[in-house]
């Protein structure tokens, strides 16, 4: 099969055993998901994983998803539950303790306005700017909730229309990319990519920390990014569409038309590209997927993926291995139409 089939490492399919169904039913690689933790402490996932291609006889492939330049909430005492209509403090994340309901790094705080959109925890969530409140040496608004739900710390926000330009690697990605290698790191995920001097500068630490020959795939998850696509490429080994946070950047009706842009790009300059998130989203709960899930499929496959990949649906899914199944079975079926 010239798919690849990839899945994201998590509790679901952490045993040498699962891994092993996994890769028999098709998939090619695993996704490291590293936003909240390092690689050192995910060894157990990547040794079963090693483990488990020696014995299925395939060269196991391990991509880092960085952490990267995301804005995310600081940390909360407890999940919060934001109800719609209800009025709640938004304000920068090193703010007196337990004064804001929502902690938010300082650089969201100084772009803010008055009727911004905001949304948390990659869309599921979403807010609206009201007032600004002044208290002693505290920068804080009232925010009304539009779409509701539970808020756990260190999800994302993102002000919706607006691009906060962040360094490319954290510290954290960067202790991360020291020991890539060490970890048989095949490929890093950038997130977020806006340039092609974000991915010159990845591709430098990553020949200072001796990992000069992991690929890089780049995330393509705004407007921005779409728009400096063509000045990405030549940076890139492979493209992520990324349907997720790109998808909180438009009307969601707004994205199959982009995801076709990206496509049609990518097949120009024969550059690969892998399509992802909400593959077989109904399968973390269900042992079958949707028939819209699978044409969704066909047609990422039918349109010239050169890769395919899961994420919950492995990591915390009831069913990681009939989602990888499904998957790769749809993959190969398109293919032999394809011919």
């Amino acid at each position: 099969m010239r798919t690849k089939i990839f899945g994201t490492f998590g509790p679901a399919c952490a045993s040498e055993e699962k891994l092993v169904k996994m890769i028999e039913v098709g998939m090619t690689g695993m996704r490291l998901n590293l936003s909240h933790t390092m690689l050192s402490a995910s060894e157990n996932y990547i040794r079963n994983y090693q483990s488990a291609a020696a014995e299925a006889g395939v060269t196991p492939q391990i991509l880092i998803d960085m952490q990267g330049p995301e804005l995310r909430i600081g940390k909360l005492e407890n999940p919060v539950e934001l109800s719609e209509g209800e009025k709640v403090l938004l304000g920068a994340a090193d703010v007196s303790e337990n004064t804001a309901k929502i902690p938010v790094p300082e650089e969201v705080m100084e772009v803010i306005q008055t009727g911004d959109e905001i949304l948390l925890d990659d869309g599921k969530l979403l807010v609206q700017v009201e007032e600004a409140v002044h208290l002693p040496e505290e920068k804080m608004v009232v925010v009304r909730v539009q779409r509701g739900g539970i808020l756990h710390s260190h999800k994302s926000v993102k002000i919706v229309g607006k691009n906060i330009k962040l360094p490319p690697l954290t510290e954290h990605d960067i202790e991360n990319i020291k020991v890539a290698k060490a970890y048989g790191v095949t490929a890093l995920m950038q997130p977020f990519v806006l340039s092609g001097e974000d991915l010159r500068y990845v591709r430098h630490v990553l020949k200072e920390h001796g990992a000069e020959d992991v690929q890089i795939f780049a995330k393509i998850e705004n407007r921005l990014g779409v728009e400096n696509l063509e000045n990405i490429l030549p940076e890139a080994d492979v493209i992520i569409i990324a349907r997720g946070d790109l998808g909180n950047d438009m009307p969601l009706w707004e994205l199959p038309k982009v995801q076709k842009e990206i496509e049609a790009v990518c097949k120009k300059a024969k550059k690969p590209y892998i399509v992802v998130t909400q593959m077989l989203a109904s399968m973390e709960r269900n042992p079958v997927p949707t028939r819209a899930e699978v044409s969704d499929i066909f047609h990422a496959v039918y349109h010239g993926a050169w890769g395919v990949m899961l994420t919950g649906e492995t990591a915390v899914g009831n069913y990681p291995v009939e989602a990888v199944q499904y998957l790769a079975n749809t993959a190969k079926e398109t293919e032999k139409y394809i011919g």
